[in-house]
């Protein structure tokens, strides 16, 4: 079970980790795409993070859709509406509930990503946020109806969003401002599955500490 106190320790977690990476993660998008990514990504998070006392003794649902509407009016780009889209997905499946189960959990991580998906009509293995995040999800799943608890079926998922993450380095980019670059998109590495693998590995960090 997550309850909504450890959901806002997640997101204050990812807010700092995006902060402490923007410039790693705008090197990155300087190469294939427009060089704002963690520069966006960091002012939405940011904001995300001030609004955070407002959502002190709110549930689950209420939370996650918070933190979608905060991104979508404060991200510029892309990612804004992707990542915004997929915690208010997220945010619809827990509506109304202060704790979730790991099916829960797995069920909105699931939602989140076909909102990505559908938002930004692209498909894994397209050299996108989704190259980290399907892998992840897939094994999260597998590990977690085998038995395992979340933490360790999420340390397995983050290992799979880890190799998708190098995985995007060898393939051409068809989606988003990369595809312009063709063939020269190659041996980069996507942004946007970089900052979507720091949103895993912090939630990751922060269940095991307990």
């Amino acid at each position: 079970m997550i309850d909504a106190k450890k959901i806002l320790e997640i997101i204050s977690a990812v807010a700092k980790k995006i902060e402490a990476e923007k410039d790693f993660l705008t090197q990155l998008d300087n190469e294939i795409g427009d060089g704002d990514h963690g520069i966006n990504l960091s002012r939405g998070f940011k904001s995300v993070e001030e609004k955070l006392p407002t959502f002190a003794d709110k549930d689950i649902g209420t939370i996650l859709k918070g933190v979608g509407t905060q991104l979508v009016s404060t991200v510029g780009g892309a990612s804004g509406p992707l990542y915004g889209t997929a915690f208010m997905k997220a945010g619809n499946v827990c509506k109304g509930k202060t704790e979730i189960s790991d099916a829960e959990f797995v069920l909105a991580f699931e939602t989140a990503i076909n909102g990505i998906k559908m938002r930004g009509k692209a498909v894994e293995g397209e050299k996108t946020m989704l190259d980290a995040l399907c892998p992840a999800c897939k094994v999260l799943k597998e590990e977690i109806d085998s038995g395992k608890t979340l933490t360790e079926a999420l340390a397995a998922g983050v290992e799979a969003a880890e190799k998708g993450v190098e995985f995007t380095k060898t393939i051409i980019a068809t989606k988003g401002r990369a595809a312009y670059l063709g063939e020269r998109s190659l041996g980069h590495q996507d942004p946007g599955a970089t900052s979507s693998l720091y949103i895993l590995q912090t939630a990751l960090k922060v269940l095991q500490r307990g």
